[in-house]
């Protein structure tokens, strides 16, 4: 029988420590798939009603699991998988600090999570096949990704730069490449 969402929310309650639950040590047996799904906005829906309460969004998210391209929700006792339109998180503000190769870009996402881009955070750019319309992400924490929303993206390309053929970013003393220079158009 598949736990419902209130069994996983006591259970994730009582599991919730400083820093976070220690997912990586858990192995529950898989329980099935709950109806639960996280839309590109980053909105929860429970049997497809949005779950409007911050704070049990939040506390689901602190034992999202990701294995290759599924995602659960982990407990001590049970796994549970879940739908995910996109990416779990929404990145939906950031600050820059710095310049160049010793800027630092730390994003906010729209569960309140911080990360700051660099190696242990590096940003990502997807394009789509047909349109060529970008998709930027951030890991946030494990191999958790947030989708950076539109206009963070468009602040961001103002502080892009160029570096070995490619526009992208500096922050944490890495650069995150956006596209091929040669790509973009001439500014005259």
């Amino acid at each position: 029988m598949t736990p419902s969402a209130e069994s996983l929310a006591a259970s994730a309650k009582a599991a919730k420590t400083k820093g976070g639950p220690p997912l990586e040590q858990w192995n529950p047996p898989f329980c099935g798939d709950l109806d639960m799904q996280i839309r590109r906005d980053g909105t929860w829906f429970y049997q497809g009603t949005p779950i409007g309460r911050i704070e049990l969004v939040k506390l689901f998210a602190t034992i999202l699991w990701r294995e290759g391209d599924d995602y659960f929700l982990k407990t001590p006792v049970e796994k549970v998988g879940i739908t995910v339109e996109d990416a779990p998180f929404v990145a939906v503000d950031f600050e820059a600090s710095g310049q160049g190769e010793a800027g630092e870009l730390t994003f906010t996402t729209n569960l309140g999570d911080t990360a700051t881009a660099g190696p242990d955070h590096p940003i990502r750019v997807e394009r789509d096949a047909e349109t060529g319309e970008p998709s930027p992400y951030v890991l946030i924490r494990r191999n958790l990704e947030a989708l950076i929303d539109r206009k963070s993206f468009y602040r961001l390309v103002d502080l892009g730069a160029h570096h070995d053929g490619w526009f992208g970013l500096w922050s944490g003393g890495e650069f995150f490449r956006i596209i091929p220079s040669d790509e973009l158009p001439n500014e005259e």
